[in-house]
């Protein structure tokens, strides 16, 4: 300290816990109190809180404080017992990086705040120290500010008149002075046992949100409001209240009022900078002055900020931020200190927490003793903090939260510090709204993003399953840890454990155990997501049970798989659980079961957002099980139109290979069939209905069913087709015209078969011979379904040994590739080269040809019939 003499020092060791930070600032604070130094209490107590915070907590050893005071100021020291660290470099320039970052920030603020400060080290210690000069003062004035040329001086009347009112502790007017008489217009003895409320009007002061009743039991307070004066005028006034009480302890107050104009001559003035040299490096604007600067740019940061600088400000050892709700009804944990920050984040309570004053958020609080009124700050609870004191953050006179600091000790806290604690609130309520508003704005944004992105995935799909996945999968982990759906299947359905997903993948089946051993939520339809206990308890007991067995043990060398699968659940469900019903069609079809672990709590925001992407997710689950439901029923009778199987033939090899048209279909306009008629007779058929889909499905049941009973009832093929024409005509607007080939086949005993075929306007049957040509097997007839009076003949064909008998629909022939068409003579082509193959084998051949012969996939059904004789083996 160069020259300066050293009139007396306090020196102090604490322990390396968290605790001894308190201490630590009650110490500075009492030493420089002591010494009268109360103009840099503040500064020192901040200052030293950091450094012994960096000491005991980071460098985790005992940390050494020393005061020392001069007739100019005061010199603390903060030693610590670590010395393996980097010698920073001593220049002019040197960073120290963000002040939110835990290393450097006790330097950063040295060097905002003190007036000279350094860094010492020995081979077994490390010294900070930072020196605070007393601001220049001349004798005998306790505050002063600088001379002003007369042009500057405020103005006023030719007569300064102060109004000296004294207030009872019931509120009632017990002293009213002339000045009072001159400027209001009322005589003493008219106001004399009046309450004083009766004649203030007051429009919340700025820069504070206290009522007059709540000012006039304050210690200290000053600020403008309205005094109505007997003319009916509302006079503004600038006041000071100092609370006193008499030789018998009843307690007063006594109001020193100018008019507003003149509040100079009460007004208390602002603290000057300690020194000329450091007032360019420092702010005087108020929120840098209580946040520190620069003020940290993300809304936590600041938080967080506030609640460090408000337990330092009332040497608390607690301190906690809460931001309310738009409708102004809960309060959201959102920064704390020296307190469970885990199990507190986001946790929610009332604004209005009982009757009367200290029930409600809305208004400053002091408790002296929470012992006496338990659950008053439920916050608090279980934390063994005893007093504590609260106050409103307002803008505009709308609440947006509450700043609180406790202690452990009962007792701490007065309506003085309710006071300073409030100013200090309303110097950041404007920040910590601005901030609030930019983070909502930025969570909107990206809340619409996501719902839109989570619309798309969900819209895209009709699968049960992967609805179910995808569900889960925009959760977790963007809204929740973990998640489960519960799905419920009609109304006299228990709910059912359908999907399961966790953040981390070897926690799945763990959680998926635990929530099979317990009740499924109750499916309430009530909007909005519900506290849901049950799997946090289920996994506090199972914890546990598991824990006492393996204590049990007689020597339990360590835990096997099942048991830290068990801990490791039980922790993944300690947070928070919220149910959110699935409502489609005004019907519960199931639950949305999110959950947090290790005590978290869900942000408001997030469970709005939760609730829209329910909504969406439910119909999209509704909209699954109908199409699931739907396609079952059109499977089933489709497959009821479908020949239930190929017959086997004597001496002739017979193959199908049958495609529909469109996703999900199993028949369309083309079909096929081979059945037996009598002994040693086959009726086979292929044929096309104009159309695709379930119109063209239905004529394709009626002819294939009509042709087995008109084929069993004896009637040729010309017969049976002329009837099948007429009951197509007999459906009316319904009816559809249809190509058809029908034959009927007789093996022969030397090995051949005999064929007897109607083609009515179907493409040819194509015949392959042994010497590979191919031709016609039949003759064209007029096709079915158009006119009634049919004249239809039937043609034979015999099969030798080798010979292969290809009936195709138009769906082959008819297959294109830009302006080219496969047609009658490409087909021809890729018979021609099927010589000696199974029958199995040319259908398969002649399906491959289709297929390549163009990109796309196929637009129409495709029937392809292939039958043949095979060669006589050789003995």
């Amino acid at each position: 300290m160069g020259s300066a003499v050293i009139t007396a020092r306090a020196a102090a060791t604490f322990d390396p816990v968290g605790r001894s930070v308190a201490t630590a600032r009650a110490f500075v604070r009492d030493t420089l109190q002591g010494w009268g130094y109360t103009d840099v209490v503040d500064d020192a107590v901040v200052l030293t809180s950091e450094l012994v915070t960096n000491a005991v907590v980071h460098a985790g050893t005992a940390a050494d404080v020393l005061c020392l005071r001069t007739e100019d100021g005061v010199r603390v020291e903060v030693s610590d017992h670590y010395p393996e660290r980097e010698v920073p470099l001593q220049s002019s320039g040197l960073d120290f990086g963000s002040p939110d970052r835990e290393g450097g920030r006790g330097l950063l603020l040295c060097a905002a705040l003190a007036s000279r400060w350094g860094v010492e080290y020995t081979p077994a210690h490390k010294h900070v120290w930072f020196q605070l000069d007393l601001p220049e003062r001349p004798v005998g004035i306790r505050s002063a500010s600088p001379v002003l040329p007369t042009a500057l001086l405020p103005v006023a009347e030719r007569r300064v008149r102060v109004a000296v009112v004294q207030i009872d502790g019931s509120g009632s007017i017990v002293s009213w002075n002339d000045d009072a008489s001159f400027l209001f217009g009322y005589a003493a003895e008219k106001v004399d046992g009046k309450q004083f409320t009766d004649f203030v009007a007051w429009p919340h002061t700025p820069g504070t949100n206290t009522g007059i009743a709540e000012a006039l039991q304050l210690s200290r307070w000053e600020g403008s409001y309205g005094i109505r004066g007997a003319d009916g005028r509302v006079i503004p006034v600038y006041a000071s209240h100092l609370r006193v009480r008499d030789a018998d302890g009843e307690p007063s107050t006594v109001c020193l009022l100018v008019r507003d104009y003149e509040r100079a001559v009460l007004q208390t003035p602002v603290r000057a900078p300690v020194s000329d040299t450091s007032a360019e490096n420092r702010s005087t604007d108020p929120f840098e002055i209580f946040i520190g600067s620069p003020a940290p740019d993300d809304l936590d940061g600041l938080l967080q900020r506030t609640v460090e600088r408000a337990r330092d400000m009332l040497d608390a050892d607690a301190a906690f931020l809460l931001l309310a709700t738009d409708d102004e009804t809960e309060l959201e944990v959102r920064a704390t200190t020296g307190l469970p920050s885990a199990r507190q984040r986001f946790a929610r309570v009332p604004v209005e927490a009982g009757t009367g004053r200290y029930g409600s958020a809305r208004m400053p609080a002091v408790h002296e003793d929470l012992t006496v009124v338990p659950g008053a700050v439920p916050l608090l609870s279980d934390t063994g903090m005893r007093s504590v004191v609260t106050v409103p953050l307002k803008v505009e006179g709308r609440l947006t939260g509450s700043l609180g600091v406790a202690a452990e000790a009962a007792g701490r806290y007065s309506n003085e510090e309710a006071l300073r604690l409030q100013f200090a609130a309303d110097r950041i309520a404007l920040a910590v709204e601005s901030a609030r508003l930019g983070e909502l704005e930025r969570l909107r944004r990206g809340s619409l993003s996501f719902l839109v992105e989570a619309s798309d995935l969900l819209a895209g799909t009709l699968d049960r399953d992967q609805t179910l996945a995808l569900m889960a999968q925009m959760t977790v982990p963007t809204l929740a840890t973990w998640c489960a759906v519960y799905t419920i299947a009609d109304q006299s359905s228990e709910p059912f454990l359908s999907y399961v997903l966790h953040e981390d993948e070897e926690r799945i089946d763990g959680l998926k155990d635990l929530l099979s051993s317990i009740d499924p939520p109750d499916p309430v339809p009530a909007p909005g997501a519900r506290i849901w206990p049950a799997p946090t308890e289920a996994g506090r007991q199972a914890a546990l049970r598991t824990s006492k067995r393996t204590l049990g043990r007689d020597a339990p060398l360590s835990m096997g798989a099942a048991t830290r699968t068990i801990l490791a659940t039980a922790v993944a469900v300690g947070g928070e659980t919220v149910v959110l019903p699935l409502v489609a069609r005004n019907r519960v079809i199931g639950m949305l079961t999110l959950g947090k672990p290790s005590d978290e709590h869900f942000r408001q925001e997030i469970l709005e957002l939760a609730e829209d992407l329910s909504r969406r997710a439910a119909l999209a689950l509704d909209n699954a099980r109908l199409y699931s439901e739907r396609m079952a029923i059109s499977q089933s009778l489709q497959r009821s139109l479908l020949p239930p199987g190929l017959p086997e033939v004597p001496n002739v090899e017979i193959e199908v290979i049958y495609r529909a048209a469109g996703e999900g279909n199993e028949v369309g306009g083309d079909f096929y069939d081979v059945f037996p008629i009598r002994d040693g007779a086959y009726g086979f058929a292929i044929g096309d209905v104009c159309g695709t889909g379930p119109e063209a499905a239905a004529v394709t049941g009626l002819a294939r069913h009509a042709l087995r009973l008109l084929a069993r009832e004896g009637f040729g093929g010309p017969a049976v087709l002329e009837r099948l024409n007429a009951a197509i005509l007999d459906e009316g607007a319904r009816s559809r015209f249809l190509t058809l080939l029908y034959g009927e086949l007789w093996p022969q005993e030397d090995g051949s078969a005999l064929l007897k075929v109607v083609c009515a306007g179907h493409p040819l049957p194509l015949r392959l011979r042994q010497d590979g040509t191919v031709e016609a097997a039949a003759e064209p007839q007029p096709l079915l379904g158009v006119i009634e009076d049919l004249e239809l003949y039937e043609q034979e064909v015999t099969l030798e040994h080798g010979d292969v008998l290809l009936c195709v629909t138009d769906g082959v022939t008819e297959r294109r590739e830009g302006a080219r068409m496969l047609g009658d003579d490409g087909l021809a082509d890729v018979l021609a080269v099927c010589t000696g193959l199974t029958a199995g084998a040319v259908a398969g051949r002649i399906l491959r040809a289709v297929e390549r012969f163009a990109a796309e996939p196929a637009s129409d059904d495709m029937a392809i019939l292939a039958m043949r004789v095979p060669e006589p083996q050789s003995v």
